[in-house]
């Protein structure tokens, strides 16, 4: 008696259709998966970019009204010379002119803070606007021992705004955080 014929062992390759396998499927995914672990970590990254940039953006806007809030004590410690007037009403401009920059930066790329910021810098220019007109009436400074002006000038309703600009802030950077 003959054996009965043996068929020969059957391919992955010739057992599926058209020719395609295990292996051309791993082939083809591992690419993928890499791709898109390269896109999330580019996305992590470029989004933790943005909040450091966002971070300092609204570092330097608070810290603009916070350098106008102390030029009521600049102006009260001014020396007695028309070049300190011009040199303070100088940078009064600038700080202006810079709050300006930054409300603008705000509006655009921050519209969450934009209000709360606004609120700052109207109850800034209200509060130490009026504290940089009584000291520009004050008598300057003349001698070393009247530095210490025995005086800080209130500014209660600017702390209540920058508490909730900050909060604002605080907010719209944990939009950013990354994980």
């Amino acid at each position: 008696m003959t054996p009965p014929p043996v068929a020969p062992p059957i391919s992955p390759v010739i057992a599926t259709a058209g020719g395609w396998g295990w292996a051309q499927t791993v082939a083809l995914i591992v690419p993928i998966i890499a791709a898109l672990g390269g896109v999330m970590i580019w996305s992590l990254t470029q989004r933790a970019g943005r909040r450091e940039r966002r971070s300092k953006a609204f570092a330097a806007a608070l810290a603009s009204v916070e350098a106008y809030v102390e030029m009521p004590y600049r102006i009260r410690r001014r020396p007695d010379d028309v070049g300190a007037r011009h040199e303070l009403t100088g940078q009064i401009s600038t700080l202006q002119a810079d709050i300006a920059w930054h409300q603008a930066w705000i509006e655009l790329e921050a519209p969450a803070v934009t209000d709360f910021y606004r609120t700052l810098i109207r109850v800034t220019r209200a509060q130490a606007g009026a504290q940089m007109h009584e000291a520009w009436l004050l008598d300057p400074i003349r001698h070393d021992s009247e530095m210490n002006l025995g005086i800080a000038y209130p500014r209660e309703q600017i702390d209540a705004a920058r508490a909730d600009c900050l909060t604002a802030m605080s907010k719209a950077l944990r939009l950013l955080r990354s994980y």
